[in-house]
């Protein structure tokens, strides 16, 4: 099989085991890297060299951008100790004892040993998050993980090139201290400066298939400019995203928005695939080189490495929570979590396609790079599938769900957006604002009135009818390409209100 027929037929599977993880609440992810490795091991599978210079820039860049352009940035600064926390001390602590133990059980010399722990310390918040979007939890949880993941990358990156930067030139010389006493503030204002210039130049491309290809080139570019440079790329990603994003306005374009939301989403999952796939692959050749002395020395070490970050994750999320109790008992202003949240934080530090992508960026000549390799890909699998595997009954069981809390929630939001848009059309006048107006006055006044069953029924109906009728019109010759495919839109989300709320309904019962 070639490349492209594996990979087909991986993205076959995972079409299929989405539809299983949809339904048992299962992380994507982790069934991914188990499908991956399984196809990997289908005889003729090809095995793909990687390009170590790439790696980072095709699979971290895109889902960067993807996480800092919607991460709120209102609720980080009220959890923004939490999030240095998890961030960077939690980062920094994890790679301290992948350092201790690679030193002390395997012999890695200290660059090596620094290089692993930064690839395996960035938990990745892809899982928790497909799992915590079906099973809602409380906001500060969702928003510590999401936010954690964000900015450990930074972290555990920055780590990762000092340790090859030190490797490469045998040891910390001015030169190698400057280059990374600069990476990350130069980083960060050259990410600032290109977000700015490129919020000028997205209004020019509104509304086109060259606006999302845009959005692409800039993520790509920010990341491999910055790595020109010698700056740090993650940072200036994340902050380049996050700068387009506050200076978004609302007035831009619906449309563009649907459409990179679903291409965004689609590509997102697709490096998911492919990296897992990669991943099977790597793993695949390297045990297959390995004497059954050396593959019995890699599962060895790569188990002490695996329970190593599971505890000491955990052991950092109850400690810094009994501080932070503690504290609020003396005045804090931080509120603390109850002890299943705290619970849910530790066990929810699964490791991704971060953690793949900084394994496939190592140089092919890097001391014990099988070894380094097998570790994080055993701890990638592992986290995935034991921990991911389990989020969803820990929530059932610490009854952490807040499922209805977040529906009263939306309909008190719906409730709100409803009077805002009656209050901006008192001042009009017509039949169409008045009906308007009387459409949103129902709704502010009961927004749950949206999920009868009969009005969805009705409703149902009614967008069939429009259909049939609007294919009338174009065959008639009555209404151009141009008004057709706008129309259709319109009924297009205005069907998939009615059956969301229906779907809605079906998962509640």
């Amino acid at each position: 099989m070639s490349f492209f027929e594996t990979l087909v037929a991986l993205l076959a599977v995972a079409v299929f085991l989405l539809q299983i993880t949809r339904r048992v609440h299962l992380p994507y992810p982790g069934i991914l890297a188990a499908a991956g490795v399984a196809v990997a091991m289908v005889p003729g599978a090809p095995n793909i060299p990687i390009d170590p210079h790439t790696a980072l820039a095709l699979f971290i860049a895109p889902v960067l951008v993807d996480s800092a352009y919607d991460f709120p940035i209102g609720a980080a600064r009220r959890m923004l100790l939490p999030i240095f926390v998890y961030a960077v001390v939690a980062v920094l602590a994890t790679t301290g004892i992948v350092v201790a133990i690679g030193t002390m059980t395997a012999g890695l010399p200290l660059a090596v040993a620094v290089t692993l722990g930064a690839i395996v310390a960035p938990p990745d918040a892809a899982a928790a998050t497909a799992v915590l979007s079906g099973l809602p939890v409380d906001r500060r949880v969702d928003t510590l993980l999401k936010g954690e993941s964000l900015f450990n990358d930074a972290t555990a990156l920055l780590l990762f090139s000092a340790a090859l930067n030190v490797h490469a030139s045998g040891g910390l010389g001015s030169a190698t201290v400057i280059k990374i006493a600069i990476a990350a503030p130069g980083g960060i204002v050259f990410g600032i400066a290109f977000g700015y210039l490129l919020s000028r130049l997205r209004p020019l491309t509104e509304n086109t298939v060259g606006g999302t290809l845009l959005q692409f080139v800039y993520a790509f570019a920010t990341w491999l400019i910055a790595e020109r440079l010698h700056l740090s790329a993650v940072l200036a990603t994340v902050s380049s995203a996050m700068t387009i994003a506050t200076l978004a306005t609302v007035n831009d374009s619906p449309r563009m928005r649907v459409h990179s939301f679903a291409v965004w989403t689609t590509v997102v999952f697709l490096l998911n695939v492919v990296a897992f796939l990669l991943m099977g692959l790597q793993a695949k050749s390297i045990v297959q080189t390995m004497s059954p002395d050396e593959l019995a020395r890699a599962v060895g070490f790569a188990t002490i490495v695996v329970i190593s970050v599971i505890v000491c994750r955990m052991a950092i999320a109850f400690l810094f929570h009994a501080v932070v109790a503690y504290r609020h008992k003396r005045g804090g202003y931080l509120a603390p979590f109850q002890h299943g949240e705290t619970m849910l934080v530790g066990w929810a530090g699964m490791r991704g396609l971060v953690t793949l992508a900084t394994a496939f960026a190592l140089p092919p000549d890097f001391p014990e790079r099988n070894l380094v390799v097998l570790a994080a890909f055993a701890v990638v699998l592992a986290t995935l599938v034991i921990q991911g595997g389990t989020l969803a009954p820990m929530i059932h069981l610490l009854r952490l769900g807040r499922q209805t809390a977040v529906r009263k929630e939306t309909d008190v939001a719906r409730a709100g957006l409803a009077e805002a848009a009656v209050a901006r059309l008192a001042s009009e006048e017509g039949p169409e604002a008045a009906a308007l107006i009387a459409q949103y006055a129902k709704t502010a006044a009961d927004p749950g009135g949206l999920s009868d069953d009969r009005r969805r029924g009705l409703l149902r109906a009614a967008t069939l009818a429009q259909r049939q009728r609007l294919d009338e019109l174009r065959d008639a010759d009555l209404i151009g390409a141009t008004q057709y495919l706008e129309l259709q839109e319109d009924l297009d989300w205005q069907q998939l209100a009615a059956e969301s709320e229906k779907e809605r309904r079906i998962t509640e019962s």
